[in-house]
């Protein structure tokens, strides 16, 4: 049997792997904080994967003149990958051998241009649900793509990374209110803005702060919120050793919202920044605190994200593990966790009832 190790080593060249590492060193901080937490089988991975993401943005923002020719260019590249022959580029390399191995759906990373594409178009969205259609592409996709490569192809575990995704871009809408609008964009719902009597064009020619659009930056945390606890259900459920990196994101990310809040949902005139020392608090936190399975979440994925999960349920699983991203011995190992997490439970319901009848 193909052990996840085993996988792990041989899928890509580690100068390039220390290559992609340096790149997300210096601008994706959170990913780069956060993927410490993770096991090195998923780490390395993950950061040809988010490499992948960065250099493809940057590509867009390095070409605001001709943003169509750049996203051919990228689609090409994608191509390339796809067919085993990358660009000879550290992170192209990188990323093919992650796609190859850990048997990735070409309509995720499609996804994520299409998204791409869509800035590119300047596309706004008059509705809640076209917002979510956009995080899907931009966030959701990425929460997809991780999740397939631990090895998880179990479609409610894969609706919970979507939602964690989606949760993810709607805190960063809410943190950049001002900055997309000094930039021209806004990717809050247009129809809320005019229900709150905010002209969307008066807005990007003057952005300014109100209790209104207050409002509606608190209405879109909530939806976030909501589905962040969601997400936490999913994170229970994935591999052991994956579940404190992945719940040390949901922290972080959640905690730019709390942000927000604190700074009574202006994000016009100031930006959100958590502080180091509370993002270290929050670091802890997710080893300390790390959800173990319990309930699974009942609620129906997210209809904006369904194309992803169905994409990432039907690829083939990972040599050796189950549809949770567990070796035999994984699976054995889970299951006493389970059981043992199960019986305290039992036990603080036991003492609970004999306290409600003394």
């Amino acid at each position: 049997m193909l052990m996840f190790s085993q996988i792990e080593r041989c899928f890509a060249n580690p100068a390039d792997l220390t290559a992609c590492r340096q790149l997300l060193s210096n601008g994706s901080k959170s990913f780069h904080a956060a993927s410490f937490f993770l096991p090195k089988s998923v780490r390395q991975p993950a950061s040809a994967l988010y490499a992948f993401c960065r250099i493809a943005d940057d590509a867009i923002d390095d070409c605001p003149d001709d943003q169509a020719v750049a996203l051919a260019q990228l689609y090409a590249r994608l191509d390339r990958i796809y067919a085993g022959t990358p660009d000879p580029h550290p992170v192209d390399r990188a990323f093919a051998g992650a796609v190859k191995r850990f048997h990735m759906p070409r309509e995720l990373p499609e996804a994520l241009l299409e998204g791409f594409a869509w800035d590119a178009d300047g596309r706004t969205y008059e509705t809640l649900s076209g917002v979510l259609d956009y995080s899907a592409r931009v966030a959701a996709a990425v929460g997809a793509m991780m999740t397939a490569l631990m090895g998880v192809r179990e479609p409610n575990v894969l609706a919970r990374a979507c939602d964690l995704g989606s949760a993810m871009q709607l805190t960063n809408i809410c943190r950049d209110v001002g900055e997309d609008a000094r930039n021209g964009r806004i990717y809050l719902p247009l129809e809320w803005l005019r229900d709150a009597g905010i002209d969307p064009d008066a807005f990007l020619a003057e952005p300014r702060f109100t209790p209104a659009l207050g409002d509606m930056v608190k209405r879109v945390l909530d939806f976030a919120e909501a589905l962040y606890e969601r997400a936490e259900t999913g994170i229970a459920k994935l591999p052991v050793g994956c579940r404190p990196g992945i719940y040390a994101a949901r922290l972080l990310y959640a905690e730019i919202g709390n942000e927000v809040a604190r700074n009574g949902y202006d994000s016009v005139s100031q930006r959100a920044v958590v502080p180091a020392a509370r993002k270290m608090a929050l670091l802890s936190q997710a080893l300390a605190a790390t959800p173990f399975p319990g309930r699974d979440c009942a609620a129906e994925p997210l209809e904006e994200n369904r194309f992803l999960i169905d994409a990432a349920a039907s690829a083939p699983g990972l040599p050796g593990c189950d549809a949770n991203g567990r070796s035999g011995l994984g699976q054995k190992v889970v299951w006493v966790l389970d059981l043992f997490e199960t019986l305290e439970e039992r036990d603080r319901l036991a003492m609970a009832d004999q306290r409600a009848g003394l």
